[in-house]
């Protein structure tokens, strides 16, 4: 019965020959949607070069947005308290650390291990907590130029400390690099318009400090056991330098707190001075890790070398303070110095391998 003649018999009755292959059904995937096709273009926008330069100019305009909050405030504004502005800063950092890690899992989170570990961490936040009170400290009494011109000599004190503290011996390149670094400053302070002893004293102090600080955080967090990434280092210790600067602040600045809170109230501008200058030392930090992540350190190191000048240009520019040409000169060669020690410190370790 034609009733009860299955579909494939009946299909196969009028059978159709291959198709060729212009025939073939292409396989044409489904539209996207708005969303997707935003995404692409977004990605697409965002090539890998254009989000690189984007971290590293944000790298310097927290680095140097940053250093003229500070002068601002401390100088020009009158709020002469950098230990207390620099406890608000490790506050910043250890509140927007735990945020970055715990919630927007910016870097996987590390526990402290043990109370050796703890104690070493401890260290390190003294050694921070001197160098940054020093450099908030020499703004007071320092053009920004001529702090960014001593912050230069970094590499000289990192040398004399790894050689007092780990008795690790350079090249004799290394160590001839240092020459202009150091003749720079002495020809940069000698002729600087608005030097002040006191605040120079502090800047080196800082200077040292930083480079204490890095000497130190090798030798102590050296084993794979103890070490942290940058960023879980910092949100360990933010707080521990911020209880460190607590008492000094109340002993040394006296009632500030209530002075804030008065000054608040008569010039809600400082408000937002105090919550973005904050906020700008934690994004230091974390564009510092940004732009190692997406270059490497040495590309980091020879943009810290670029930054002081730039720093130091923009500073005049918007401060108008007095510059020299010998000052500018003593600058000049101490960036050089800073660039042929990086260069020798490269071909030494090239050499070691």
């Amino acid at each position: 019965m034609v009733e009860g003649q299955s579909w494939t018999t009946r299909r196969g009755s009028n059978p159709r020959p291959d198709p060729s292959p212009a025939d073939q059904v292409l396989d044409i995937p489904a539209t996207p949607t708005g969303d997707v096709r935003a995404t692409s273009s977004i990605g697409s926008l965002l090539s890998p070069n254009i989000l690189t330069a984007a971290i590293i100019a944000s790298w310097y305009l927290s680095n140097i947005g940053v250093l003229l909050l500070n002068k601002y405030l401390l100088s020009i504004y009158g709020f002469r308290y950098p230990i207390f502005l620099t406890m608000l800063h490790m506050l910043s950092c250890a509140g927007y650390s735990l945020a970055a890690i715990r919630w927007l899992a910016v870097v996987p989170p590390q526990n402290i291990l043990s109370r050796r570990q703890f104690f070493k961490i401890l260290a390190l936040s003294a050694i921070f907590c001197f160098s940054v009170v020093c450099g908030n400290t020499s703004l007071r009494y320092l053009p920004v130029s001529f702090n960014q011109a001593i912050g230069a000599t970094t590499p000289f004190f990192t040398a004399i400390f790894a050689f007092l503290i780990t008795f690790k011996k350079e090249t004799a390149e290394v160590y001839l690099s240092l020459l202009p670094v150091v003749f720079g400053i002495v020809v940069a302070s000698n002729s600087e318009p608005l030097f002040h002893l006191f605040g120079f004293l502090v800047c080196v102090g800082s200077t040292a400090g930083r480079a204490l600080k890095s000497v130190v955080q090798g030798l102590l967090l050296t084993s794979e056991a103890e070490k942290l990434h940058s960023m879980n280092l910092l949100l360990y210790m933010a707080p521990m330098a911020a209880m460190i600067l607590l008492p000094i602040t109340l002993y040394i600045e006296g009632n500030v707190f209530a002075i804030t809170i008065e000054k608040a109230r008569s010039d809600k501008f400082i408000v937002f001075l105090l919550a973005g200058n904050a906020t700008v030392a934690y994004l230091v930090n974390l564009t510092n890790f940004l732009v190692t992540k997406h270059t490497s350190a040495l590309t980091l190191q020879v943009l810290g070398n670029a930054k002081a000048a730039v720093a130091a240009v923009v500073s005049v520019m918007i401060f108008r303070n007095p510059v020299t040409v010998m000052g500018i000169t003593g600058f000049a060669v101490t960036v050089m110095g800073v660039v042929l020690y990086s260069e020798a410190k490269k071909r030494s370790k090239a050499t070691a391998h």
